[in-house]
């Protein structure tokens, strides 16, 4: 059986974040897409706009020194359109090292994503180490 259509959108871009491939990333975002990071570290709030996303993502892999992995554990889907994943999280900064699960719950119109929510196992452990 093949893979619904949102699930593989949210794997290609996963696979495509975790390669750095940007320009990938920029057709699979909506241009008016919002990612909403928890927390209350410098990193954490409302990113509107696709340029906005992009340049989180950008800053991430900055303040990590290219240490950042995501692997994709868990990816479900409900057929309305929205995607909700489980991932692993590695990183190393400023001497700390991160390692926990996270996820995002994904929000799909047409076939682009348009909202994406993000959620830490430990908030207080992500807000010490982006702070």
């Amino acid at each position: 059986m093949a893979e619904h259509p949102h699930a593989a959108l949210v794997r290609r871009g996963y696979e495509a974040f975790s390669q750095g491939d940007m320009e990938t990333l920029r057709t699979l975002i909506a241009g008016d897409a919002t990612h909403h990071v928890p927390g209350t570290h410098p990193l954490s709030g409302d990113y509107k706009g696709l340029d906005s996303i992009i340049e989180l993502y950008r800053r991430l892999g900055e303040e990590t020194g290219g240490t950042l992995q995501v692997q994709l554990r868990y990816l479900l889907v409900d057929g309305r359109g929205h995607v909700m994943t489980l991932h692993r999280f590695t990183a190393e900064r400023q001497g700390r090292r991160m390692d926990e699960t996270g996820g995002i719950v994904f929000r799909i119109v047409g076939e682009k994503v348009t909202d994406l929510d993000e959620c830490v196992e430990n908030i207080d452990a992500s807000d010490e180490f982006w702070a």
